[in-house]
Formats: structure tokens, sequence, C-alpha cells
């Protein structure tokens, strides 16, 4: 199953629906890590076949969205967060702990409008950098059958992807 994660869109509806089109036959699932859920609401309109999941962001200030949200997805358990509550642009270590309360395997989050993904513990932490400013997102794919979770950044993908097994 492949997920569509997005962030920080600040008003550019556009480069969501360019990037959602061009995904629309192999993406059912898409996330967004707050900071324009207006833009995201246009867009699941547009897309009602889709499924979303969306946290508010620090500036998405009228909106009835949770600031953290724990969804399963494909077998694994997702943490969804805007990351400004867990201070996130002095440091990842609020997050990763939180992320680990919640026995999540993949935690999703924003704000820093910096692309990130990497591993702890066999937890997939991603930032899909913003939307709105640089057209960034990342695309992850779970392998239902072995439970590997590879997740690229999109467009500069300037260090491959990041890839983890499941326990044996």
């Amino acid at each position: 199953m492949k997920l569509l994660v997005f962030s920080d869109s600040h008003g550019n509806e556009t480069a969501l629906f360019n990037i959602i089109r061009r995904y629309k036959k192999d993406v059912q699932t898409i996330f967004f890590c707050g900071d324009g859920h207006e833009d995201i609401e246009t867009m699941q309109k547009r897309f009602s076949d889709k499924k979303f999941y969306i946290v508010r962001g620090n500036c998405d200030w009228c909106c009835d969205h949770p600031l953290l949200l724990t969804v399963t997805v494909a077998g694994k358990k997702i943490l969804l967060t805007h990351g400004h509550a867990q201070r996130v642009k002095s440091g990842l270590e609020h997050l990763i702990m939180l992320g680990h309360q919640e026995q999540a395997d993949i935690v999703l989050f924003g704000h820093t409008h910096q692309q990130l993904t990497t591993a702890d513990s066999r937890m997939l932490i991603c930032n899909p950098g913003s939307v709105g400013f640089n057209e960034e997102y990342t695309l992850i794919d779970i392998d239902e059958a072995t439970g590997c979770i590879t997740a690229t950044e999109y467009p500069n993908n300037q260090y491959g992807s990041v890839i983890i097994r499941p326990f044996p």
C-alpha cells in the first residue's frame, strides 16, 4: 500500500492538486501534517475516493482537526502530528519519545519545512518538507506481505529511500 505524505501547504492548493493527481491510480491514502487545513480540505472534496488523515498545525487556527492522530494502516501504527507541540525545531527527542510511547511504526510530522526521513529502533520518522514552498512530499510504500516500509522523498531524493524491515 502506498501512502502520500504532505505538510505545510500554506495556501498552495495547486501543488497539492498536481501531486495527488500524479499518483491518483497508485495512492489511496493521504496524510497531511498540518499548516494548510483549508488546502487539504479542498483536496479531500476533489479526491473524495481517497482516505485522508489530517492534523492541525500551528497556523491552522479555526479547524476541528486534532493536534495528534494515531491510526493503523496496512498493519502499521502511524502517529501523525505537526510537531510544534513536540518542539521539533529544537530536536526530535520529544517526538521520538512520543512515538515510542504510542508504539508507532511510523511517525509523521511537519513544521520545520525541511524534509527528513530517518529511523529509530525500527520506527520510521518522516517529515515530508513543505509542499507549499518547495513542492516537497514523501511517498511511503508498505509491503503488507513482508511488513517492509520504504519511504522516498520527492522531488530531490538526494539520499535514496529509507527502508525499514520488520523484526525477524
